[in-house]
């Protein structure tokens, strides 16, 4: 039987049901959006999210879109249907499967004869969320290969089943290397300011029984030192064409430390989230949230009014730094252009 996180996004009755994640995890409540406006706020607001979670969201958003306009004009609904498209890859810019999601669903919209296009769109964006699973599956097992039996592991934000269509990434890998009886223990950045590992990476490894330790983001250099795990593991919400990463702010910082202590680096992404048109980081637009992110918790005011404040939500670790991309196609070890193009060629 497939776990809560496993299930954090569904089409149920005519509805794009949606696990909160804002308030995981104490409080479990969903979140139902029956127009792709919902749909859109539920990205931008951080109800669901993780780069492959909001394509698949997306996509099934384009179901949503194609329902509104045909029920109000039926014979020119796609042409109403750009403003939604466009409104669903901005929501949150850095993640390229939003704009993966919403090319492959653009492509089934040219193609969609007449009569309703709500169960044709509904059908691509069940097979993407399917796709989904099964790359995360792969990968997962990718990635566990590379693992020796007693692993202990470190890892930042949240790419697990929450994070995707289901399974997960950098958890993915973890979750496969658990049921190959490999992982000793897991430690899970807090990874402020939204504290995804702290709420959503230790509850859902909890969810499958892997022991899990959370970590202050600024312990983590000490636990390499003290503790030395084998791999510093995460996943990815863009990958360049040379193999530069944007993932979670502090992702840069965590591949620097594991340089310095002999800790293997190794990033888990479907190969959706690779970005050929990204020749690299320099190319990847970093989404910069509200300072209130920072300055309050629980409407508890932290800073003085007058501070400035700098919220970058991702940054970019250099190609260099990577010790493995692991895809569902497989393992790139020092990823670079060449490496990666040889990878997607077959």
């Amino acid at each position: 039987m497939a776990s809560l996180a496993d299930q954090a996004i569904r089409w149920h009755e005519g509805r794009l049901v949606l696990l909160d994640q804002r308030v995981l995890p104490n409080q479990v409540e969903f979140v139902e959006c029956t127009r792709v406006g919902e749909a859109v706020d539920a990205i931008r607001e951080m109800v669901v999210r993780g780069a492959p979670a909001i394509g698949v969201c997306a996509a099934y958003g384009v179901a949503l879109a194609a329902r509104e306009h045909f029920a109000v004009s039926p014979k020119d609904w796609i042409e109403h249907m750009e403003a939604d498209l466009h409104a669903l890859v901005q929501a949150r810019p850095t993640a390229v499967n939003l704009k993966w999601a919403i090319t492959r669903m653009r492509d089934v919209i040219q193609h969609t004869g007449p009569g309703d296009p709500e169960p044709v769109l509904l059908k691509a964006a069940r097979k993407l969320h399917l796709e989904d699973v099964q790359a995360n599956r792969a990968l997962g097992e990718h990635g566990a290969s590379l693992l020796k039996d007693d692993a202990v592991v470190l890892t930042h934000c949240n790419a697990g089943a929450l994070a995707t269509g289901g399974y997960g990434t950098a958890l993915g890998v973890i979750r496969s290397a658990h049921a190959q009886h490999k992982i000793k223990t897991v430690y899970a950045d807090e990874t402020r300011p939204w504290f995804q590992g702290t709420r959503l990476t230790a509850w859902e490894l909890l969810q499958d029984n892997i022991p899990v330790t959370v970590i202050c983001d600024s312990a983590a250099a000490s636990l390499m030192r003290e503790q030395q795990p084998a791999w510093v593991i995460v996943g990815a919400d863009r990958v360049a064409r040379n193999g530069d990463v944007a993932n979670k702010i502090g992702t840069y910082a965590l591949a620097l430390m594991a340089r310095e202590h002999g800790v293997g680096f190794m990033v888990a992404a479907p190969t959706s989230s690779i970005d050929l048109e990204a020749a690299s980081g320099a190319a990847i637009e970093i989404e910069e949230r509200s300072q209130r992110e920072l300055t309050e918790y629980h409407e508890v005011t932290l800073a003085p009014a007058k501070a400035e404040v700098w919220n970058p939500v991702f940054d970019i670790t250099p190609a260099g730094l990577v010790t493995a991309l692991v895809t569902e196609k497989g393992v790139v070890h020092a990823p670079c252009e060449e490496k990666i193009l040889a990878l997607l060629q077959g």
